[in-house]
Parts: C-alpha cells; structure tokens; sequence
C-alpha cells in the first residue's frame, strides 16, 4: 500500500498523503484527478471505482477502505 500512497502524492502534486487528507482539499482535485485514481486503482488492484465512489470517500483513508471493501 506504501507505493499506492506514494502514486496518489504524485497525483495529487504533493510530497505525501495521509490517512485523514480530504481529497477535496488538494489543489488539483478536478474529474482529471478522478479519472487518474480510476486508472491506478484498476491498474495496481484490477478493481474498478466510479467517480461518486471517490467523491464519497472524502479522505485517503476512505479511498483505501473502498479500495479494500471492492
């Protein structure tokens, strides 16, 4: 999961994420960075999220637990 966290950073333009940072907080959070997280997530678990699943996390920690919970 440590290399999951270290893509997301990338995604998001920042050094590192945390459990608990809101996704709507991040700078570049738009339907691009929506449409990135669909791929890696699909890409690194070969599991499939909709743009209102990642809205609804609201946090890493949520995207994590959603990503766990597919």
């Amino acid at each position: 999961m440590d290399e999951f966290l270290e893509q997301l950073a990338d995604i998001f333009e920042v050094d590192s994420v945390k459990n608990d940072d809101e996704l709507d907080k991040f700078e570049c959070w738009d339907s691009l960075t929506i449409l990135s997280i669909i791929a890696l997530t699909s890409e690194k678990f070969g599991k499939q999220l909709s743009n209102d699943e990642i809205r609804d996390a609201k946090t890493i920690g949520g995207l994590i637990s959603l990503i766990n919970q597919k």
